[in-house]
């Protein structure tokens, strides 16, 4: 196992989507465990959801009472990030900012170049010029495409994208070990398995056949329910980037005097799949239990079984092999005590 060569306490750390799902969960975690750390905010708070919900994540950051600094900026503005870094000399960057969702990329690319790209490439640059000792960002399980080895490994080759949003996610890696090699950054990407939990991103599945349950609509499962998803609780996701954070690649010199890059890519999935079909079951029953549905609720009669979706995978499964020896860690939380965490908080919110 890896031991830690980066000291969070007394740093300051520069999280981007902070009013995002994982962002916002991120930074609460690390005011909890952390007594002297600074956290910098960044995010544009977009429309792509319901704005209310980032305001409402951020507002329970801001009660926490700790320094805390929140800044409504595009990470796509040169100028902007570059301010930022001079001014708030960050020791660890956190870039979660990115615009999600497979779909959306079909009917909106330009927003994913802008995010994606644009905005990574100028994170980048800031890290280059402001001596940011190590940068943790966001990638995806998306990049592994239609690969039909399971589980996913970091060792698989990710080079056929079905997806936009796929392919710039593939590209953040790319760019990230380009700029480990020329200029010594440690780098570590993390590909995330369908994040999931209480106050979560709307356009998710559980989030989205919730409203329409709710709602009394009729939910549509893709691929006739045969989808398998390694659905990750967002408390393992904050547990891998905290963890992560503490240990950043070593920079070590190659034959050509140029850095042998400082650049890692990890997994963090549950490591086992489940049914889409089985999911959306317990998700019923919890949802019941939290008296968001009636007891009584015809689930049968608002169901619809319907073909894959462009840009859709029929399976993602994480092999966190990796992940568990250099950190000691393993996403662990059951599927049904995930949901009916969700569930609880739905209920809560909406009423």
């Amino acid at each position: 196992m890896l031991s830690n060569n980066i000291q969070l306490e007394g740093k300051t750390v520069i999280v981007t989507g902070a009013a995002g799902f994982i962002g916002s969960n991120l930074v609460g975690r690390l005011f909890r465990e952390f007594q002297d750390i600074k956290v910098v905010g960044i995010d544009s708070l977009t429309d792509y959801y319901d704005v209310r919900l980032k305001q409402e994540r951020l507002a329970q950051i801001a009660a926490l009472g700790r320094d805390w600094t929140f800044l409504k900026e595009n990470i796509a503005d040169k100028q902007a990030v570059d301010r930022i870094f001079q001014q708030h000399k960050p020791s660890v960057v956190v870039n979660l900012a990115a615009q999600a969702g497979v779909r959306y990329s079909i009917t909106n690319p330009d927003a994913y170049i802008e995010s994606n790209l644009i905005g990574f490439y100028n994170i980048l640059e800031a890290c280059r010029h402001h001596g940011v000792g190590h940068l943790v960002y966001a990638s995806s399980s998306s990049v592994y495409g239609s690969n039909k080895k399971v589980p996913y490994s970091t060792d698989d080759k990710v080079d056929n994208p079905v997806s936009l949003y796929a392919a710039t996610k593939k590209s953040n890696e790319l760019l990230a070990h380009a700029y480990s090699k020329l200029y010594a950054i440690p780098t570590t990407g993390l590909r995330f398995f369908t994040v999931y939990g209480p106050a979560g991103r709307p356009d998710m599945a559980y989030f989205g056949f919730t409203d329409k349950l709710r709602r009394g609509e009729t939910i549509q499962i893709f691929n006739y329910g045969n989808c398998k998803r390694d659905f990750t609780y967002i408390d393992d996701i904050v547990e891998g980037v905290v963890r992560v954070m503490q240990h950043a690649p070593e920079v070590q010199t190659g034959e050509d005097g140029l850095p042998i890059p400082a650049y890692k890519v990890y997994n963090i999935g549950n490591s086992s799949p489940e049914n889409l079909l089985d999911f959306v079951s317990i998700l019923q029953e919890e949802l019941i239990e939290a008296g968001v549905l009636p007891s009584d609720y015809d689930f049968e009669a608002h169901k619809q079984l319907v073909p894959m979706q462009p840009g859709d995978v029929p399976t993602t499964f994480a092999d966190t092999t990796p992940l568990e020896q250099d950190f000691g860690f393993r996403p662990s939380t059951p599927l049904r005590q995930g949901l009916r965490a969700f569930a609880q908080w739905y209920a809560g919110y909406y009423k």
